[in-house]
């Protein structure tokens, strides 16, 4: 039985990266016969012109019954006037938490083509590996009660809740933990214990967890020391295990040491592996339509998908290398364009990684 998986292109350079990702995802598909079969729906700002609505009902179950999802951005200035609870990353947060996608993995990877793209020394960054585990479905971006609300003086006054529960921080924990024992045996749980309430039983509940796996070695970090470290020595982290907010701004961070993060993918994984594949970058919709966004970290995500979703390692191993052999040739968009090489468009990049894949 052939195995399904939905697109959600979503906006702004969204299509444009989406359509080079679909057609590496095809040849891998025949080359490797994965007996895959596509379908396509809309999220985000395409979804509120068509249903009114972030994500429609009918989306979230196709995405329910699809083994797999692969997502390109959302979000743009179309949408920044209308109501809160309706703009398109609504849609983005809603379908992790209806999937259960607690897990979101973030690797940071330098490719040794690109030590020049990157804003440190190459002598900081060479050799580079970092995978940064994300909470994903709970802290800030989901807790309750939020709104604004007008004091006695009559000035407004906005709030958030950053709530996290026991069984939340021990799962992401053992994600990371997990993670951690088939790479460097080495675990940064990033935190701010020293100020939040919610840091304080994450803190307390990782070192519980810690116990069952004596072989890897944890250490903790304050969360604007790991903001630091990383720009300081970030080869002394293998990986890092965090909450949600924290983990949006240290892997965007970390995207830098890469040379973009154009070149970052993501896997959003629920308790059995299904999950939700997309680039860590946004729609960026200042050069939407323009044919010149980096498609590579959406291709990236497809060989996650295939590793962590359906163990396919062959045909992920594939495509990295397919990735590694175009950098080779000195293609580069603009975003990792340096002296040298030659600059090319998000579809010429995306045909180049497809000609390397049929090659190998």
């Amino acid at each position: 039985m052939s195995k399904q998986i939905l697109i959600l292109p979503g906006d702004g350079i969204g299509p444009e990266i989406m359509a080079q990702a679909v057609k590496v995802l095809e040849v891998a598909n025949d080359k490797f016969q994965l007996d895959f079969e596509l379908t396509h729906d809309v999220i985000g700002g395409a979804a509120i012109d068509k249903h009114g609505v972030p994500l429609a009902d009918e989306t979230l179950a196709r995405a329910r019954e699809a083994d797999a999802v692969l997502l390109g951005a959302v979000g743009g200035p179309k949408w920044d006037t209308i109501e809160r609870d309706i703009r398109p990353e609504r849609g983005l947060l809603k379908i992790r938490a209806q999937l259960g996608l607690f897990g979101n993995l973030r690797p940071a990877i330098l490719y040794p083509q690109l030590a020049d793209a990157s804003s440190l020394k190459p002598e900081i960054v060479a050799g580079l590996d970092i995978l940064i585990v994300r909470e994903l479905t709970g802290g800030i971006y989901f807790g309750a009660p939020r709104g604004v609300r007008e004091l006695e003086n009559g000035e407004r006054q906005a709030y958030d809740t950053l709530p996290y529960s026991e069984s939340e921080i021990r799962r992401i924990a053992r994600v990371g933990f997990d993670m951690a024992r088939v790479r460097g045996k080495k675990l940064c749980s990033v935190d701010k214990a020293n100020v939040l309430a919610s840091s304080q039983l994450w803190r307390e509940i990782v070192e519980q967890v810690a116990k069952d796996y004596p072989d890897v070695e944890l250490s903790h970090m304050y969360v604007d020391n790991a903001a630091m470290q990383l720009v300081r020595a970030p080869k002394q982290f293998d990986v890092i295990v965090t909450d949600n907010l924290f983990g949006d701004i240290l892997s965007d961070e970390a995207s830098m040491l890469t040379g973009s993060i154009g070149m970052l993918p993501s896997a959003s994984l629920d308790a059995n592996n299904k999950g939700m594949y997309e680039p860590c970058h946004g729609s960026a919709p200042d050069i939407a339509g323009q044919g010149i966004a980096n498609p590579l970290a959406t291709i990236l995500s497809v060989s996650m998908m295939l590793r962590y979703s359906f163990n396919q390692h062959t045909a992920a191993d594939a495509i990295e290398q397919a990735v590694s052999r175009v950098l080779d040739q000195g293609l580069r968009t603009g975003d990792i364009w340096s002296a040298g090489c030659t600059q090319v468009g998000t579809q010429e990049m995306g045909d180049a990684v497809v000609a390397a894949l049929q090659n190998l």
